[in-house]
């Protein structure tokens, strides 16, 4: 019996921990906005992981044909991969972010650490569209107050959002993930699919698909689509 207690508070304080430094909800260690009050049916879709092609350039083209505008938050190793696709969001007047350098979890618990994955992945990003960028969002959402403190003196904006669906990055059906992701899509939301899988890539071809059902789904309710900056009245570039 002692045991089940102790299983028990050791999941309790994991779903704390969780919430607190992980949950798209916690606000506890700054601003670290998922949604914002808005007037109008408004929706910002926004992608990390990426760029991995193929992945990246259908969604891009996809977005194109319909005019809307989203927001690409990248990995710095990615970009060093695919900097032709990462010109190409740019020009196609999509909002480039920063998604750290190597999407690798421990540098996260290291002041110089992080600050080198946020500091290398600006150099590379501004290198290949001659701008950096003014949006961060750490992978995981991961969150604590030195890294808010260190995105503060860079003038860099957190941003966080909600999952189009929790196991979207095993790649359940194109249908179930955009199923879900409709369900949670209220005026002034920021969805995240993953157009990568941290930094390593990886089929998204189901990704693909669902951004398709959800854009054409939203659509035919009345919704419009901005980037982050415009719906957070941010810049988007320093």
């Amino acid at each position: 019996m002692i045991f089940v207690y102790i299983i028990l508070i050791i999941l309790i304080l994991f779903g704390i921990a969780y919430w607190l430094f992980m949950s798209s909800y916690s606000q506890l260690f700054g601003r670290f906005p998922y949604r914002v009050k808005v007037g109008k049916k408004i929706i910002a879709l926004t992608f990390v992981d990426g760029p991995n092609e193929p992945y990246t350039s259908q969604i891009v083209d996809y977005l194109n044909e319909k005019n809307i505008k989203a927001t690409f938050f990248e990995v710095g190793e990615c970009v060093r991969k695919y900097p032709e696709i990462t010109k190409k969001i740019y020009q196609s007047g999509h909002v480039i972010g920063n998604h750290s350098l190597s999407h690798v979890f421990k540098n996260y618990f290291s002041s110089l650490a992080f600050n080198r994955e946020i500091d290398d992945s600006q150099q590379i990003i501004e290198k290949c569209i001659g701008v950096k960028p003014a949006l961060f969002r750490s992978p995981w959402l991961f969150r604590q107050p030195w890294l808010l403190m260190s995105l503060k003196q860079r003038e860099l904006q957190p941003v966080s959002g909600l999952f189009c669906h929790a196991l979207e990055v095993f790649q359940p059906s194109a249908k179930r993930i955009a199923r879900r992701t409709i369900a949670k899509a209220k005026p002034g939301t920021i969805i995240i699919f993953h157009d990568g899988v941290e930094s390593k890539g990886g089929d998204r071809s189901e990704t693909v698909g669902a951004v398709k059902l959800t854009v054409d789904e939203l659509i035919k309710k009345g919704f419009s689509f901005v980037t982050v900056d415009e719906l957070l009245d941010v810049p988007a570039y320093l």
